[in-house]
């Protein structure tokens, strides 16, 4: 080899030394590369579905309520200055991460999914969207259905109209309340397969007016169905 490929080598070598000061060498323990798009999808909220397993949840902060003009807040929800209007805006004051038009997308997607749940005597999808109470009679009536052994068959055709129509804070409870108006086809069946209530090719319309509830003190963004009644 001529002096200028010693050379040349020589600094190769050094270089190659030098980095090795300064970067390290990699010995298996290192932490992986920051991964954004891991870390999001590993701290996004188990199966929501904007109410929102569980479905009724809660809308992102920056799209509060509170950022909203008092005259413009609860516009095509509720008149302003309205008994409504001070009760939303009474549980926006305790839980600023309150969207109502949110809320309500949530909240009709919560009521297909408990009719339907209840229908098929879905015990396990119940149990996440109800309160302990109304949890316990929608049990009771299934276990009565089995007992006959009776079969339910509910189609949804539409949810028509679904308004806000109460809204207050119980102690660290907030509480909203919705009138659902639907279509739906639903027909019961005993055990030999006759109708025994309802009509399986019949369209329905179905109103309800359901509550729900959330403990704004809890760590969990989900609400759960409190309280049912039929309206007119």
């Amino acid at each position: 080899m001529d002096i200028y490929t010693i050379i040349f080598l020589a600094l190769a070598v050094f270089i190659f030394l030098r980095l090795r000061n300064v970067l390290g060498q990699r010995t298996g323990d290192e932490r992986p590369p920051y991964d954004r798009a891991a870390r999001d999808v590993l701290r996004a909220p188990d199966n929501v579905v904007p109410m929102p397993g569980k479905v009724l949840d809660q809308a992102p902060i920056a799209s509060s309520e509170e950022e909203t003009p008092a005259q413009d807040r609860w516009k095509g929800i509720a008149e302003t200055g309205s008994t409504l209007a001070k009760g939303l805006d009474q549980v926006v004051s305790n839980d600023p991460s309150f969207d109502a038009r949110h809320f309500i997308s949530g909240a009709k997607s919560a009521y297909e999914m408990i009719v339907l749940a209840f229908a098929n005597g879905d015990r396990r999808a119940l149990k996440d969207l109800l309160s302990s109470e109304v949890y316990e009679g929608f049990d009771a009536a299934i276990k009565e259905r089995e007992q006959r052994g009776e079969k339910v068959e509910t189609r949804f055709a539409s949810i028509d109209k679904a308004d806000i129509v109460g809204a207050e804070m119980r102690d660290r409870s907030a509480q909203i309340t919705i009138r659902f108006v639907s279509q739906m086809i639903s027909a019961t069946r005993d055990k030999a397969g006759t109708v025994v209530d309802g009509n399986p090719e019949k369209l329905t319309d179905v109103t309800d007016i359901w509550t729900f509830a959330r403990d704004i003190s809890s760590r969990d963004p989900n609400w759960k169905l409190v309280g049912t009644e039929s309206g007119q």
